[in-house]
C-alpha cells in the first residue's frame, strides 16, 4: 500500500482534524461529535439550512460542499461507509436557522438508511426536514428504474443550484424543489482505468488490468457495465454521451450544464481532453453548453479515471448555477 498516511485506523480522523486546520475560518467541528462539521457562520437564522454527508474517500465531497452558496454542515464515515445517525442529527441541529433542514445526499443503502433515522429523530425535536438524493449514474440501474440509481459526482449541480436558492432566502419546498429537479435533470457516466485500496484493508479492493479500463464503474468500484482494451479519449467520451443523452433524454435546442470529473489519480489534462470531444459532440447534437466544470469534484481515492455529467438548465437553474458559491477545497470557483 502506497499511502502517505501515519495509521490505516486514523484516516478519517486526522484528515478531518487537517481540514479544520486548514480552513479554520470556514469549517467548525461540533461540539460531541468526531465527524460533523459546519460553516463558521453557521447557523444562519432565517434560511435554510443544507446538510450533507457520505462516507470519506471522496474529497472534495462531501466536505469541500459547505461553504456558501453551497451546503451548511456535513457529517463523514469512515472510507466508503455511511455517517452515522446519531451525529446526522447533531449536524441538523446545528445548522437549524429556523427554516427547515435539507438533507441532500447519494442513492446508498446504508446513506439512505441513518440518514431517514436522522430526519425522525430530527422531526421528534421539532425540525422540519426534506430529502433530496443524487441519482444520476445512468448505468447502475435503467431509467425506469432511477429510484436503484447511484449518486455520483452530478450531485454537485444539486448543491450548487439548491444552495443558491437557500442563499436567496427561498422556503423549504422551494429549496427542496431546485435541488430535486436538479438531480432529476443530471445524468453521468464514469470509466475506471485502475482499482483504489481502502486504507484499513491494505490491498485494492478491485483491480482493472493494465491496458484495459471498465465502462460504467461505480466511485466505490462497483460493477460496470463493459470491461476491455483502454479506448482514445474521444472513444471513450463518445460512449458516454451515447448513453447519457438519451437517458434524460436531452434533445436539439436544450442548454446543459456540463461536468467532467477526475476520479483521484487522473491528469488535469487528460479531462480537458475529454472534454473537447464531449462540448463537440453536445454541439454537433444541438446542445448549447451554458457553463463547463473540470476538475475533481467526487473523487474515489487513487482511482484513475473520469465521468461526465450533463445537467439540463432551465432559466432558473441557469441563474441558480451562475450565482456565487465558495468552498476552499474545491479547485475552481463553483459560481459567479
Amino acid at each position: 500500500m502506497r499511502k502517505i498516511i501515519n495509521h490505516p485506523d486514523n484516516v478519517e480522523d486526522e484528515t478531518i482534524a487537517g481540514l479544520l486546520a486548514a480552513f479554520p475560518n470556514y469549517l467548525k467541528r461540533i461540539d460531541g461529535t468526531k465527524r460533523g462539521l459546519i460553516r463558521v457562520d453557521a447557523p444562519i437564522q432565517g434560511k435554510v439550512a443544507i446538510t450533507t454527508g457520505g462516507g470519506s474517500g471522496h474529497l472534495p465531497l462531501f466536505t469541500g460542499y459547505v461553504g456558501k452558496g453551497l451546503a451548511t454542515g456535513v457529517c463523514v464515515g469512515n472510507v466508503f461507509s455511511s455517517p452515522s445517525a446519531e451525529d446526522m442529527l447533531e449536524v441538523a441541529k446545528a445548522v437549524h436557522g429556523g427554516e427547515g433542514v435539507l438533507f441532500l445526499y447519494g442513492n446508498y443503502s446504508g446513506d439512505t438508511m441513518n440518514f431517514d433515522m436522522a430526519a425522525e429523530m430530527a422531526e421528534m425535536e421539532g425540525l422540519t426536514v426534506k430529502t433530496a438524493l443524487g441519482k444520476d449514474d445512468v448505468t447502475s440501474a435503467p431509467n425506469e428504474e432511477m429510484d436503484r440509481r447511484r449518486g455520483v459526482a452530478g450531485i454537485f449541480f444539486a448543491f450548487k443550484i439548491a444552495g443558491a436558492a437557500a442563499e436567496e432566502g427561498r422556503d423549504l419546498g422551494a429549496v427542496h424543489a431546485a435541488a430535486s429537479q436538479a438531480a432529476f435533470n443530471t445524468r453521468s457516466m464514469g470509466v475506471a482505468l485502475s482499482g483504489t485500496t481502502i486504507p484499513a484493508a491494505g490491498e485494492p479492493g478491485f483491480e482493472v488490468p493494465a491496458g484495459e479500463m471498465e465502462m460504467g464503474m461505480g466511485i466505490h468500484g462497483e460493477p460496470g457495465v463493459k470491461r476491455g482494451p483502454l479506448l482514445t479519449a474521444d472513444e471513450i467520451a463518445g460512449d458516454m454521451l451515447d448513453r447519457i443523452i438519451p437517458d434524460l433524454p436531452f434533445s436539439s435546442g436544450d442548454t446543459a450544464a456540463v461536468l467532467v470529473n477526475g476520479l483521484g489519480a487522473t491528469a488535469p489534462e487528460e479531462l480537458y481532453i475529454l472534454y473537447n470531444k464531449a462540448s463537440q459532440i453536445l454541439k454537433d447534437r444541438g446542445i448549447s453548453v451554458h457553463k463547463a466544470f473540470i476538475g475533481e469534484y467526487a473523487t474515489s481515492m487513487e482511482m484513475s479515471g473520469a465521468s461526465i455529467s450533463v445537467c439540463r438548465l432551465d432559466d432558473d437553474m441557469a441563474k441558480l448555477l451562475d450565482a456565487p458559491a465558495h468552498s476552499p477545497l474545491l479547485l475552481q470557483q463553483v459560481g459567479g
